[in-house]
């Protein structure tokens, strides 16, 4: 077997079955992976350096074939259906041993990380891919030792990726060909049939989902984080796609910890990652300068194209998929907080694209009410973002990341509580929607407006205005906001029809309402008064 860097951890390799096949790289850097990667056909180069690939079929995560083995320690603590799907154990046995024998022929590279950037929670893995690319994501988005931590290095948790391996469906237990299997027992996870990296980079965030609430008392949570430059206050955004997440996080006042998934401890927040996976569809160097200026050797864009006869990415195309992606390390990012932890949170904002024109652009939660909140996870499609869809469509996500939760949502919500508590944390609902009507009558809130509440929350100025209640769901709205105009403040007002909001509001309780009926057996009586009360409108 020919092996290169850290030989004395062959030992571990053979552990896993993995004696024979045709070489082990290990741990290269990000010039030697490109090099790697190039030599392999994996991608080209752009005008930036950064490394282009294609992810073949599988342009996004296949939620529908993500699963965890059930077996003691998962059986009575994995919040079991669609999302958390069941696979057995020795189907998982007679899968890992096809894949190990797939790979005789292969040279495999291996990548040594952390997850985490408290040193006090962060867990040791080994990502091994038959693809540089792939382990360039890996080194990107993932937390790297210090050299002399590689030398001992014994993984707690290790994945195996093999893009160009398929499942057999009727042999091997799985829906498709492709499947991403997480095994607590066994302490791996198995990747196949899909070269999309977004699957590794969320199966280890479903692990730390798992073990940080059940083992640490750890929140673990999907959201972006970021710390003020003077007086050091870390503030957390929850939020799903197309609420502007990403973009209200991005504070030239600001520090980035980090992007997408961190940890609330007793002490503070830390970053899970080591760096960013940010959608490019449309961007701009006007638009998202932090994500724009990180495009550069190092780093690997995903499924985007050229304009015909350069090597100058299109970021407008999406003939591929709407869904581009770009991965790069928090060192690329110049606001960077590096080490990526700040300390508890002073405020946290729910982030939500309201379509039907209700909710108010910003409210005050109590905290039943961001109990409830945090497990609805509410946003909304609007029309002509997929076909189909005529009117807003209604998204609720637990937890804000309902695809990445092994436990039952009210697990992560009693946490929440719990911290918010202990610590005082103002939560805030910032509606990013509509105003005036529902969309396709009303208009968009204004950007500048968002960032004038947000803002304001962060600077305490909000601490000491007078605010009313909103009757339906029952939200605290401030009557004034600094640089928001206070017309805006209660949605109903801003609507000509005042009998059409009373409708719309009704029908969106409704919906929330009939969204929980699935979590009301295991909420507590805190949760249920943070429910929405439609008895106000009849």
């Amino acid at each position: 077997m020919k092996t290169t860097n850290l030989k004395s951890l062959m030992e571990d390799l053979v552990g896993l079955g993995l004696a024979n096949v045709k070489g082990v790289l290990w741990n290269l850097t990000p010039a030697e992976l490109v090099t790697e990667a190039l030599k392999n056909g994996e991608g080209v180069l752009t005008d930036t350096g950064a490394l282009m690939v294609k992810t073949g079929k599988f342009t996004g995560r296949s939620p529908k074939d993500r699963y965890i083995v059930k077996d003691k320690i998962t059986a009575d603590t994995v919040w079991w259906g669609d999302i958390n799907i069941s696979f057995e154990e020795d189907k998982f046995d007679a899968l890992y041993n096809k894949m190990i024998q797939s790979l005789g022929d292969k040279i495999l590279y291996v990548r040594d990380a952390y997850a985490g950037a408290d040193e006090k929670y962060r867990m040791k893995l080994r990502v091994i891919d038959t693809q540089a690319s792939h382990n360039l994501f890996c080194y990107n988005m993932f937390i790297q030792p210090e050299k002399e931590d590689l030398s001992d290095f014994h993984p707690e948790f290790t994945v195996l990726a093999i893009p160009e391996f398929y499942a057999d469906p009727e042999v091997d237990g799985t829906r498709q060909k492709n499947f991403a299997i997480v095994n607590f027992t066994k302490r791996i996870i198995l990747v196949g049939g899909t070269a999309y990296t977004g699957e590794t980079k969320k199966g280890i965030f479903s692990v730390l989902n798992f073990l940080l609430p059940e083992k640490e008392h750890v929140l673990s949570m999907h959201c972006s984080a970021n710390i003020g430059k003077e007086n050091n206050d870390t503030s957390v955004f929850f939020g799903l796609s197309g609420t502007g997440k990403t973009t209200l996080s991005a504070d030239p006042n600001r520090l980035l910890i980090g992007d997408d998934e961190h940890g609330w401890t007793d002490e503070g927040i830390f970053n899970f990652e080591g760096g960013c996976y940010a959608k490019t569809i449309d961007l701009t160097q006007e638009s998202e300068p932090e994500i724009w200026d990180a495009i550069k050797f190092g780093a690997i864009l995903e499924n985007t194209l050229f304009y015909p006869g350069t090597n100058t990415v299109d970021y407008s195309n999406c003939s591929i998929t709407e869904n581009t992606r770009v991965s790069y390390p928090l060192k690329n990012v110049k606001n960077a907080k590096l080490p990526s932890t700040g300390g508890i949170p002073k405020n946290i904002f729910f982030l939500t694209c309201d379509a039907n024109g209700v909710l108010p652009p910003i409210s005050k939660l109590t905290v039943g009410q961001a109990m409830y909140h945090f497990i609805s996870g509410y946003t909304a499609k609007v029309a002509g973002t997929e076909a189909g869809i005529t009117e807003p469509v209604t998204v609720f996500s637990a937890c804000f990341g309902a695809p990445f939760m092994p436990l039952h949502p009210t697990k992560y919500a009693e946490l929440l509580g719990e911290k918010m508590v202990k610590h005082g944390v103002n939560i805030w609902l910032i509606n990013t929607g509509w105003s005036g009507g529902a969309y396709g009558t009303g208009s968009r809130i204004k950007l500048k407006y968002t960032r004038a509440m947000i803002t304001a929350a962060l600077n305490g100025e909000l601490d000491d205005v007078e605010y009313f209640k909103q009757p339906v769901f029952g939200l605290k709205i401030p009557l004034q906001v600094p640089n928001v105009p206070d017309e805006i403040l209660d949605p109903r007002n801003t609507w000509s029809d005042k009998n059409g909001y009373d409708i719309q509001a009704e029908k969106l309780a409704i919906k929330f309402n009939d969204n929980f009926e699935e979590f009301k057996e295991f909420a507590n009586d805190e949760i249920m008064e943070g429910s929405p009360n439609v008895a106000q409108l009849i």
